[in-house]
């Protein structure tokens, strides 16, 4: 019991050391944690911004190249016709054919774009009367006209009424009888004639108006329009009737070659900063050589002129290396001959 009272106290101290050190180390690992949070948060958030603003930027690119490569692909006018009622035949309901004018000009621009197919066709509303059964056939002529006058294309179509007998007509009456009385149905045809299957305007008398013209002086019509729809092959054709495909490959392709430069121009800039570092230390490094190599020359330079200079009266002219040779082994055999005949002078 003494014993586990004893180490009591020691076993308090080392747990509040521990938990003294274990603090500090929780505290820096919270406190790394949450600054790495932080950086992977602000880094999420630069690379979404950024992967957001590249695909506005490929959207944006998308629709500009589909405003401007695809042309309307439907359009339509109303027809007016006028003519004229001052004969002098009062059998003739007026003296000339029912003529219009339609320009095909939208805000002072070409409706038509250069270079598209178009099908031009009119939408006639007529009354199912007597006097239209009677008419058979009637002539539409179309005469397109550019802005000098010129006649740019035309053509000529025929159309009738469709036939139906008079038992058809008295049950159609009867069956949509309360239809007629209360005005939500009417007796009408409506025709559509072609005028044109393939037209192309030309870029250097585009057209700017229609001239339409019905040969016929006793027909009744309603109202009329006319109808231009765009006849589209190729690449356009795929952005017309597939526009959501178009769009996600075209909007993909844009984005991963916006990415694709990114990047590229992001290693260019990295691998420029690093270069300059790379040729200075280079540089460097080619100078310390270059100080080398002169000192040793120059220590060398000295040193043939310290070994000239002890050498003094041995030094010779001759050029010939082999002529230097023996002018010093001459001179060494003098000395020792005035050597030897020293003593005996003596």
């Amino acid at each position: 019991m003494d014993q586990d009272s004893s180490l009591r106290p020691g076993d308090d101290g080392d747990l509040s050391v521990l938990i003294g050190e274990g603090l500090p180390r929780l505290r820096d690992a919270v406190v790394m944690v949450m600054s790495r949070a932080r950086q992977r948060v602000v880094q999420g958030f630069v690379v979404s911004s950024f992967v957001l603003l590249l695909l506005w930027i490929a959207a944006f690119l998308y629709g500009s190249f589909y405003y401007s490569y695809m042309p309307r692909a439907a359009y339509s006018s109303p027809v007016h016709y006028y003519y004229r009622t001052d004969c002098e035949s009062p059998s003739s309901f007026w003296c000339s054919y029912p003529v219009a004018n339609v320009s095909l000009m939208r805000n002072k621009k070409h409706a038509l774009t250069f270079g598209q197919a178009y099908r031009m066709s009119l939408r006639l509303e007529m009354p199912d009367s007597p006097t239209n059964q009677d008419l058979g056939m009637f002539m539409i002529k179309t005469t397109c006209f550019s802005r000098d006058g010129g006649k740019v294309a035309s053509s000529a179509r025929s159309s009738m009424l469709r036939y139906r007998s008079d038992l058809l007509r008295y049950l159609g009456t009867l069956l949509f009888l309360p239809a007629f009385l209360t005005g939500v149905a009417e007796q009408k045809q409506v025709l559509e004639v072609e005028l044109f299957s393939d037209y192309t305007d030309d870029p250097y008398a585009p057209s700017v108006t229609a001239f339409i013209e019905i040969l016929s002086n006793k027909v009744q019509i309603y109202s009329s329009e006319l109808n231009i729809h765009a006849h589209f092959t190729g690449l356009r054709y795929l952005l017309f009737n597939f526009p959501t495909l178009s769009a996600l490959v075209g909007v993909s392709s844009n984005f991963i070659f916006l990415s694709l430069l990114f990047v590229l121009s992001y290693v260019r800039l990295l691998l420029g900063k690093e270069w300059p570092q790379q040729l200075r230390a280079d540089g460097l490094l080619s100078d310390r050589g270059n100080n080398v190599n002169n000192n040793q020359q120059e220590d060398e330079k000295d040193a043939a002129a310290g070994a000239a200079e002890l050498l003094g009266p041995l030094q010779t002219t001759p050029t010939n290396p082999s002529q230097e040779r023996l002018h010093l082994i001459s001179g060494n055999g003098t000395e020792v001959q005035n050597r030897q005949i020293q003593p005996h002078i003596e």
